[in-house]
C-alpha cells in the first residue's frame, strides 16, 4: 500500500497500459480519477476500481486544466499524473509515405496533450510541495528503427526531452518529472499491428533478448514504483522497461 490515500489521475486510462496502471495504482491504495475519450472503456475502469471518470480529450486545454481540477475538487489532492494517452495509427510510417495531416496529428495527441497535462498539473502539485509526474515515452526515444513510425518515434523524443527538462526545473520544489520508455507492449495496438503486418512484427521481436514482448502489468508496476517513495531520488530519468532491446547488440538464440 505505497500509495495509501494518494491521489493519481491517468490518461489513456480506459486500455492497454493505462487500464493496468489504474489497476496497480487502485491496488497499493491510491485513488484513482481515470481520463479518456472512449466513454465506454474509461468508465469501466473508473468503476472497477470505484475511481473517477472524467472525459477528456486531451489535445484540449481547457478539458486538460478541467480534469486536474476536479481531481483535486473530488479528493483533495494531486499527488500523482500518469500523462499517458497517445496513439501510433497506420498511417504514420516512413517519412517518405506520412503525409502533413497524419504526422502533425501524432504530434497533437502525443506532444502537445503532454504539455497539456504537465502545465495543468504542476501549479497544483507547487501548491502542495510534492507530485510525481509520469510521461510515457518509448523505446524509441533512445533508438532508430527501419520499420519506421516517423512521427510517432518524433513524438516519444520530445515527450523524452520536455520531461528531462521539466525535471531539472522543478527538482528543488519536491516535484519529480521522470519519462516512463517501455518496449513494445501486448497491447491492442500492438496485436492490431500483428494481424495487419506479421513481418513487420516479427522484424521487432527478433530484437528483444527476453524473446517476448512486454504485458501491460509489468508496465504498470514500472508506474506504481516511479509514482511511489520508492523513487523518491528520481527525477529527470529515462526510464527504460524494454526487456533490453535498447543495450542489445545480438540476442540470444
Amino acid at each position: 500500500m505505497r500509495l495509501q490515500d494518494r491521489v493519481a489521475v491517468v490518461t489513456g486510462g480506459g486500455s492497454g497500459i493505462g487500464l493496468a496502471s489504474v489497476r496497480r495504482l487502485a491496488s497499493e491504495g491510491a485513488k484513482v480519477v481515470v481520463a479518456d475519450i472512449d466513454v465506454q472503456t474509461g468508465k469501466a475502469a473508473a468503476d472497477e476500481v470505484n475511481g473517477l471518470f472524467v472525459r477528456t480529450d486531451v489535445t484540449d486545454r481547457e478539458q486538460v486544466e478541467a480534469l486536474f481540477q476536479s481531481a483535486v475538487d473530488t479528493y483533495g489532492s494531486l499527488d500523482i499524473a500518469f500523462n499517458n494517452a497517445g496513439i501510433s495509427p497506420p498511417e504514420d510510417e516512413s517519412i517518405l509515405n506520412t503525409e502533413p495531416d497524419v504526422w502533425q496529428k501524432v504530434q497533437t495527441v502525443n506532444v502537445n496533450s503532454v504539455y497539456l497535462c504537465c502545465k495543468a498539473a504542476i501549479p497544483h502539485m507547487q501548491r502542495q510541495g510534492k507530485g510525481s509526474i509520469i510521461n510515457t515515452a518509448s523505446f524509441v526515444a533512445v533508438m532508430g528503427a527501419a520499420t519506421s513510425q516517423i512521427s510517432y518515434s518524433a513524438s516519444k523524443g520530445a515527450v523524452l526531452s520536455m520531461t528531462r527538462e521539466l525535471g531539472v526545473q522543478f527538482a528543488r520544489e519536491g516535484i519529480r518529472i521522470n519519462a516512463l520508455c517501455p518496449g513494445p507492449v501486448n497491447t491492442p495496438l500492438l496485436k492490431e499491428l500483428f494481424a495487419s503486418d506479421s513481418e513487420r512484427a516479427q522484424r521487432r521481436l527478433v530484437h528483444v533478448p527476453m524473446g517476448r514482448f512486454a504485458e501491460p502489468e509489468e508496465i504498470a508496476a514500472a508506474v506504481a514504483f516511479l509514482a511511489s517513495d520508492d523513487s523518491s531520488y528520481m527525477t529527470a530519468s529515462s526510464f527504460l522497461v524494454d526487456g533490453g532491446i535498447s543495450s542489445a547488440y545480438v540476442t540470444p538464440l
